[in-house]
């Protein structure tokens, strides 16, 4: 790998395997951290979850774990808890949509603020975010699918922010999206959407600080990310596909970028969703929802505005741009020795393109995204919010259990015993 550095630092993964546990967990002692994982109930029937679970074990030094899970009934919520039950750090299993978190954050309407989803992991991010931050004063976080989940990836994360004397206040990942089945590249979204795009939207505005800032990041995707809890307390979270680019937007909005700095985890793999038959379906809603949110970070933070006129420009420049990657990442492909459909992913790119005009014409219909209240503004409604959310996310299940103490929790379907070579097989 280089050793190069850009406006946003780089942290390099130099293969030199110099990780140690032991300094690991002293180091987590300087500052209260939890990690917070978004995740469905589906995940516990999978490997990775379990794997994840048991290469956190060994952090001794961690403050607590946040779960913000989605589930049907109490009886799921308590099986996840038996899940992480035995870890040696505090474990809260937060109900993201029980009655009483449901109840408590429809109450918040009487201040005309709308926090009642919609439901998915930006809502599911807002809340755990609101539930760490009580204790914490570094939160990282990591989706609940990652197959390749090892020890390195909290410890690269997190030590950034651990010591004060760097001045880190935001952690991104990136990495090299491979599939663990057939080694093909993964991370369509980023190689053939995200990236053509704002090489396009370059070449239409100009170097603008913000779309400099954007292309600094080598994987703008990544949903794994830390940051300090006072700068978490004050972003707005996006409750679309936008999730992690709107996150970006708000991190720059509040830090410079000698604050920020981005991690290389290795090779990562995770579930890959689909291109989608329509707009409205996988990779192309995904692609939709990104496209409106860049735009709307240009509107916001450069007070540009991509007008009808200008439209096609950029459709040609993205169309040649994307194929020109396309071309690249064949070639990246060929002399690693690794399986590449060059033409599926130019109708990949063919799909994506298809995507721009509809979605300009939605952004000018509707200019303002939805975004969840920053935790600082809702503190200043309320100060008992967050202990209350907290609260409600564990109410739900007690309540139930003293009218059904007589039926078992129901296990979910998972083996403690999976490794990461049992995954990778």
């Amino acid at each position: 790998m280089d050793f190069q550095q850009g406006l946003i630092s780089t942290v390099h993964d130099y293969s030199l395997g110099n990780h140690n546990a032991i300094a690991f967990n002293q180091e987590l002692g300087q500052r209260p951290t939890t990690l917070l994982i978004p995740c469905l109930m589906e995940e516990f029937s999978r490997p990775a979850l379990a794997l994840i679970r048991d290469t956190l074990a060994p952090l001794t030094g961690l403050s607590s774990l946040v779960i913000a899970l989605a589930a049907e009934n109490a009886e799921d919520v308590a099986a996840a808890e038996a899940f992480f039950a035995g870890m040696p750090f505090p474990v809260h299993v937060h109900w993201t949509n029980g009655p009483a978190v449901r109840e408590l954050l429809e109450s918040v309407g009487n201040l005309d603020l709308d926090v009642t989803g919609p439901p998915g992991k930006g809502w599911a991010v807002w809340q755990g975010l609101g539930v760490a931050c009580q204790d914490a004063e570094v939160v990282g976080l990591f989706d609940a699918d990652i197959r390749t989940f090892g020890a390195a990836y909290p410890e690269r994360m997190l030590r950034p922010l651990l010591d004060r004397s760097h001045g880190i206040a935001y952690v991104k990942a990136f990495y090299s999206r491979l599939s663990l089945e057939t080694q093909a590249l993964q991370g369509r979204a980023t190689r053939l959407f995200v990236g053509p795009l704002l090489a396009s939207l370059e070449q239409v505005f100009g170097p603008l600080p913000y779309l400099r800032y954007l292309q600094s990041f080598r994987y703008p995707l990544a949903g794994e990310f830390a940051f300090t809890s006072d700068l978490a307390m004050n972003l707005r979270i996006p409750s679309d596909w936008g999730l992690e680019v709107g996150l970006l937007s708000e991190v720059y909005r509040h830090v410079a970028s000698s604050r920020i700095t981005q991690v290389d985890l290795g090779l990562f793999d995770h579930k890959h969703k689909g291109l989608g038959n329509q707009p409205s379906e996988g990779l192309q809603r995904m692609a939709g929802e990104i496209f409106g949110t860049v735009l709307r970070g240009l509107m916001e933070h450069e007070g540009c505005v991509m007008s009808m006129d200008q439209l096609p420009t950029l459709e040609v420049l993205y169309r040649r741009v994307g194929e020109d990657r396309v071309r690249q990442f064949g070639l990246d492909s060929a002399m690693n020795r690794l399986p590449y459909d060059r033409h599926q992913e130019e109708l990949t790119v063919q799909s994506f393109s298809g995507l721009l005009r509809p979605g300009l014409a939605k952004l000018m219909e509707s200019p303002i995204a939805h975004q969840l209240p920053s935790w600082s503004r809702l503190k200043s409604c309320n100060s008992a919010l967050q202990g209350d959310l907290a609260e409600a996310g564990r109410a739900d299940r007690r309540r139930s259990f003293t009218t059904t103490l007589a039926k078992p929790p129901r296990k979910p379907n998972w083996n403690s015993n999976i490794h990461t070579a049992q995954i990778a097989a």
